[in-house]
């Protein structure tokens, strides 16, 4: 998996090497520069710079988490953003992916370091048990704790991998025996990108490394970290269920007629209204769908705490866009009304269209009369 870093190849001449055209990697730049939210103008600075950007070494660390981030990354939609964790960005050190174990993967680490302190980004995906000092998770006879902060160090950036890294996730939840913790509230000195997921879409994962190697920068952060490019929309937002939502339509159950046609499912559990996330526009499996999609209610998996929010079934106690001390019965109930009022208007407009329609047809024909009659 490690090769001499002084002869890193680019990011393109790796990916002509592989056996890709030219073709193809101008349709992969258009292909992320999409998926990052930017102009179509930027494709040619992203192309440019995978041509002349010799490819990052990277350390990925793993530690409380269930490896669903890698699972995620190496099943991307494009083969090359795919090819990107296993090739492209000189995967240096990972347990799950790399070919050595034991004292030749630990060689390989600290090569890395040494080798290229200040310039290596840090990926990490999984929560880091401080409880019981730290031995809930150890690796090579040290802490999870302890090679965090040790390949911080010399990192450039750090990215935290799916919801465990980046909030905790379900080792956090309560009473959090382990006392699971996210990097960011351990490492303090290191510029950090939280891209939270249970697990993060692969496209999102790509995309995010992309635009530090296009950039040469982190991209643009709200204010708990996250990529704003994935992160700045509701799922809600993009639902394909939503005009049902503003229409007080609603499935009363998951295997009821309305939700197989399509009702919203936000009185079932929903969490879409408070969770921001890519879901609905980027989805899983090569775009084919996403949870709420195959049937399932929204569970909030890329918010902080969410493992703690309550029920997965049980719909919020307000719903967001109808004011304070709405719920989705009162909802429902407005809704319809909206839509049988929708409905009768609807119909009294178009009797009278047809009338005025009906009307001007009688006049044409009676002119019609009259021009032969003379």
């Amino acid at each position: 998996m490690s090769e001499k870093h002084d002869d890193r190849k680019t990011y393109y001449e790796s990916i002509i090497a592989q056996g890709y055209s030219r073709r193809d990697f101008m349709k992969f730049s258009a292909f992320i520069a999409a998926f990052m939210g930017v102009e179509y103008t930027m494709v040619g600075q992203i192309a440019k710079s995978l041509e002349n950007t010799r490819r990052l070494p990277v350390i990925w660390e793993h530690f409380q988490e269930c490896t669903c981030c890698s699972e995620s990354f190496i099943r991307s939609d494009h083969p090359i953003v795919s090819d990107i964790i296993l090739d492209k960005i000189s995967l240096d050190y990972t347990l799950t992916l790399m070919a050595a174990s034991g004292h030749q993967a630990e060689a390989a680490k600290q090569d890395t370091m040494k080798k290229h302190k200040g310039e290596y980004i840090l990926c990490v995906e999984g929560s880091v048990p401080l409880g019981a000092d730290g031995n809930y998770c150890c690796i090579a006879g040290k802490t999870a704790k302890e090679s965090l902060i040790e390949a911080a160090e010399g990192a450039k950036a750090i990215i935290a991998w799916g919801s465990c890294a980046s909030s905790g996730c379900v080792q956090a939840a309560k009473p959090n025996p382990t006392q699971a913790t996210p990097i960011h509230k351990i490492i303090k000195n290191k510029p950090i990108i939280r891209v939270p997921g249970c697990p993060p879409i692969g496209e999102v994962m790509a995309g995010v490394i992309v635009h530090v190697v296009a950039f040469g920068r982190l991209p643009e952060l709200d204010r708990f970290g996250r990529p704003k490019a994935f992160y700045a929309k509701r799922v809600h937002d993009s639902c394909y269920r939503r005009p049902y939502y503003d229409a007080g339509l609603f499935a009363e159950s998951f295997d009821d007629q309305y939700a197989k046609e399509g009702y919203c499912l936000y009185k079932l559990g929903c969490k879409g209204p408070t969770t921001y996330n890519a879901c609905g526009t980027i989805k899983w499996n090569n775009g084919v769908s996403y949870p709420i999609q195959s049937g399932h209610g929204c569970i909030g998996c890329s918010e902080d705490a969410f493992w703690d929010q309550g029920s997965f079934y049980k719909r919020l106690s307000t719903a967001p866009g109808f004011g304070d001390g709405t719920d989705a019965d009162t909802i429902g109930k407005v809704g319809a009304g909206v839509l049988a009022a929708g409905i009768a208007t609807h119909a009294i407009a178009t009797n009278i269209s047809k009338r005025k329609e009906l009307d001007s047809r009688i006049n044409r024909g009676i002119e019609n009369e009259k021009n032969i009659d003379s």
